[in-house]
């Protein structure tokens, strides 16, 4: 399941959570995984109008409880409550960009940070419900438009501050912003954390088969626009009869370095192939001064763009990486192990009938040729041909 977030009029943790509760989560499991938090609160959703466009409402009813809590009170919270791992992992991710967030703010370390406004149960059980409604809704790539944060100014427990207001600011470093077409604070420390936590890639609408659309109201009604936060959900474009690829969203990160030697080169693809990209390769490059040097390219998922540019930083020494978020077209292919005179052997399988290719791992084919002491390319030819003949006999 891929799924849209449009944040024309900003984003908030309640217009997120009705917005997916409108597209189809089932209001009952955000009600068991808030009750895990807090059993005295109480999750009401509503029907509403918002600039002539309907949508849901929801409302935290906790008025006994505490309006501020400290980061390490609502990590104990989390941890401690009767959740399932995913969402309590969802949670934890997104109270940690908000506590770091508010330690940069308030120049105090992280385990000091003091919440107010997000360490209220409401904001609390938007989080944890968030959570929860991903999780029961099987969303696995979420792709954000530009994030409305509103303009001029916010009423908040330190005073008036402008908008976005200081913490909402810094975890929207890196996301497209716009002021929007709501006066005052569109978007909340809490909606920002949501889509810095949640959001695999920034951009215009992916290609999907459309399931469901939500729409998540605000609490503000303001004549002439509609306040909702809107969901779009579906399935990727289904791989057709002749095997057409299917595209995927990619992030592609770049840094050009001339003080590694070629086997520390080496060393950074295999750790960065080794953490999860996609793809890893370096490729010579003329920098300035006449220097000799190279260019470093990874390939990852979104979701995993800033651990592994974190990474790339680490194991180069790199000043700047370049980022850029793209598309490619996937081959559908198959993980396998077949049985060859050799024992078995793992192979990669893509495509159908004349257009089958069957590519063995490189390194158990190494294996085999040093334990047999033959040439790898005889190994090879002889695991490949062995292969399709397995392969050929499991379709007949």
């Amino acid at each position: 399941m891929i799924a849209y977030l449009d944040c024309t009029t900003g984003i908030s943790g309640d217009k997120f959570l009705a917005a997916l509760i409108d597209a189809g989560a089932p209001v009952e499991a955000v009600r068991e995984a808030v009750a895990a938090i807090d059993p005295s609160v109480r999750i009401e959703v509503e029907s509403v109008m918002r600039g002539g466009l309907s949508g849901l409402a929801v409302s935290v009813d906790a008025a006994a409880a505490p309006h501020s809590r400290t980061w390490a009170a609502v990590r104990a919270l989390i941890e401690s409550a009767d959740l399932a791992e995913p969402v309590r992992q969802t949670a934890l991710a997104i109270f940690t960009l908000l506590a770091k967030a508010e330690a940069e703010v308030h120049g105090v370390p992280v385990g000091e940070v003091h919440f107010h406004e997000v360490g209220a149960i409401d904001s609390i059980a938007d989080v944890v419900g968030v959570a929860a409604a991903l999780h029961a809704l099987g969303i696995e790539t979420l792709v954000c438009g530009p994030v409305s944060v509103g303009n001029g100014t916010v009423q908040t427990s330190h005073g008036t501050l402008p908008v976005p207001a200081p913490a909402t600011a810094l975890l929207l470093r890196g996301v497209p912003v716009a002021a929007g077409p709501l006066p005052g604070e569109a978007t909340t420390p809490t909606g920002a954390a949501l889509v810095r936590a949640l959001v695999d890639s920034f951009g215009p609408m992916p290609a999907m088969t459309l399931a469901a659309v939500g729409h998540g109201a605000g609490q503000r009604d303001p004549a002439g626009v509609p306040n909702v936060a809107r969901i779009l959900l579906g399935a990727a474009p289904a791989t057709d009869a002749a095997g057409a690829p299917a595209i995927e969203p990619v992030t592609e990160l770049e840094t050009t370095v001339d003080h590694l030697s070629a086997e520390h080169l080496a060393f950074c693809i295999e750790e960065l192939l080794a953490s999860g990209a996609r793809d890893a390769w370096h490729t010579p490059a003329l920098m300035k001064k006449g220097r000799a040097g190279a260019a470093v390219t990874v390939l990852c998922a979104p979701a995993d763009e800033t651990r592994l540019a974190t990474l790339l930083a680490e194991l180069t020494g790199t000043l700047g990486i370049r980022v850029r978020r793209i598309s490619r077209y996937v081959v559908e292919r198959q993980a396998s192990s077949v049985d060859t005179t050799f024992g078995p052997v793992r192979v990669k399988v893509a495509g159908t009938g004349v257009w089958r290719r069957v590519r063995p791992e490189y390194e158990d084919l190494a294996a085999i040729a040093r334990r047999e002491e033959l040439p790898v390319d005889v190994v090879a030819r002889e695991v490949e041909a062995q292969a399709r003949q397995a392969l050929s006999s499991e379709d007949a």
